[in-house]
């Protein structure tokens, strides 16, 4: 990809500004060496799904992102259908384990929001613990996004390796927050 259309906001971070029929952002997240390396159509289709109707806040594209079918593989949008949203079952492409995610829950903003705070308080007053055993070698993470009986049995293998009960060394399964 070509970084002159890009705005760097940070290490990671990289917006497409708003132009033409874009309602929002465009921002791309990934290294300098990682977003050089997107195929131009992951561009392309980035701002294309920045002039959606009822698009809410910026069309994404994750650190994985390539050319997909409508939107890039790695791409990330919500859309508000109050504002004239649309779902796209193209949206995320028609590849082998390409899928929509859909979840329709009722909740309001107002309801949502105070969560919101209090999560990311959660996660301020956590991060030095976080950090402390990280630094010790004894925190763990399993791949949330995998099917349930496979996160319940990785979760079973670590609290039962010799190496957990210790808190040091042992086998590291990896976090995943990519979604495709």
């Amino acid at each position: 990809m070509d970084l002159s259309l890009l705005s760097r906001k940070s290490d990671v971070e990289w917006w497409i500004e708003p132009h033409g029929r874009m309602r929002v952002p465009g921002i791309v997240f990934g290294t300098e060496s990682l977003v050089k390396e997107m195929d131009e159509k992951v561009y392309e289709q980035v701002t294309n799904v920045a002039t959606l109707r009822g698009i809410v806040r910026a069309s994404y594209a994750m650190p994985d992102a390539h050319w997909g079918y409508g939107f890039s593989i790695g791409g990330v949008a919500a859309f508000d259908a109050d504002q004239g949203g649309v779902i796209s079952a193209g949206g995320v492409g028609f590849d082998i384990s390409c899928g929509v995610r859909l979840l329709s829950t009722g909740l309001t903003r107002e309801l949502v929001e105070p969560l919101k705070k209090r999560l990311a308080a959660y996660r301020a007053q956590t991060a030095p613990l976080v950090a402390y055993y990280a630094q010790k070698g004894s925190l763990r993470s399993v791949d949330g996004m995998t099917p349930i009986p496979e996160v319940a049995a990785a979760i079973d293998t670590l609290l039962n390796s010799p190496t957990a009960a210790a808190g040091t060394g042992g086998a590291r399964a990896q976090s995943r927050s990519s979604v495709s």
